[in-house]
């Protein structure tokens, strides 16, 4: 068990030279490019109160599991463990299935679910449990087999984007969408055609889609934070704004809600 806390015990080894800045640290770039999964999450955690305290506080959670998989990101890549390369692949498994358990639309909810989303919460939970053990015992496999999730998340995306008469809310929807697709690039050809780059001494498309992969990841959950409530409270008219000036749309999106409920009127 402690061998798997050792330094390069991680089968996976990205593109990056290991070491080659500093000794304290494997993979430097690909460590410090996870900076803004500690600093934007805070901002959004501010940005997104008044849609935490009148429709639903769990986005919350979100942000924070965000910062989850920056912090055991940038330890696997500091690293290079097996702990730490699991961590990380958990991380995002679980921001996965939180997402999923928050944000999937009661109108596809199964019959046995009775629009219940705390019982689809309790089945993405048990799914979420064993599919960590099959991540524990196949590490090798680990990371393809969580760029799958990204298919459909997109795919679906797309789809709710279809249902959508805010213009400002479907342009953030293509610039999500083209942000993902740029990420997942830049991941493939980190990982396939690694000696090119580093004949061209440009080993660091993996810190790339860090930066690329965490816009798209907090866009899309602000795009489905604005699907949620346009769905099940409609009443509530939700709006896309954007910090720190509302009309520059390049800015940091958020959702505020136009007419709160009650808090304790709410059905979480």
């Amino acid at each position: 068990m402690w061998s798997h806390l050792e330094r390069g015990s991680s089968p996976v080894d990205w593109c990056e030279s290991n070491y080659s800045i500093t000794p304290m640290i494997a993979e430097f770039v690909n460590t410090v490019s996870n900076v803004l999964f500690f600093l934007l999450p805070p901002v959004l955690i501010h940005l997104f109160q008044s849609y935490a305290k009148f429709f639903n506080p769990a986005i919350n959670v979100l942000w924070l599991l965000l910062m989850v998989v920056g912090l055991s990101s940038a330890y696997f890549h500091a690293t290079l463990s097996l702990v730490g390369q699991l961590l990380d692949e958990l991380a995002i498994l679980w921001v996965f299935m939180a997402a999923f358990a928050t944000f999937f639309p009661k109108r596809y909810f199964p019959s046995f679910l009775g629009g219940n989303r705390r019982l689809l919460a309790l089945y993405a939970s048990v799914f979420s449990v064993l599919s960590t053990g099959f991540l524990v015992m196949h590490p090798k496999a680990n990371a393809f087999a969580l760029m799958t999730l990204a298919v459909p998340a997109l795919v679906f995306l797309c789809k709710e984007l279809k249902r959508v008469k805010c213009p400002r809310v479907y342009r953030l929807g293509l610039r999500c969408v083209a942000v993902s697709l740029l990420a997942m690039f830049c991941w493939i050809i980190d990982r396939m055609f690694c000696d090119a780059w580093l004949y061209i001494n440009f080993p660091y498309l993996h810190g790339a889609w860090h930066i690329l992969i965490f816009i798209a990841s907090y866009t899309a959950l602000v795009l489905y934070a604005y699907f949620n409530v346009s769905e099940e409270r409609p009443e509530q008219k939700p709006q896309l704004k954007y910090w720190p000036k509302n009309d520059f749309e390049l800015g940091i999106p958020y959702i505020t809600i136009k007419h709160p409920y009650k808090k304790d009127n709410l059905a979480i």
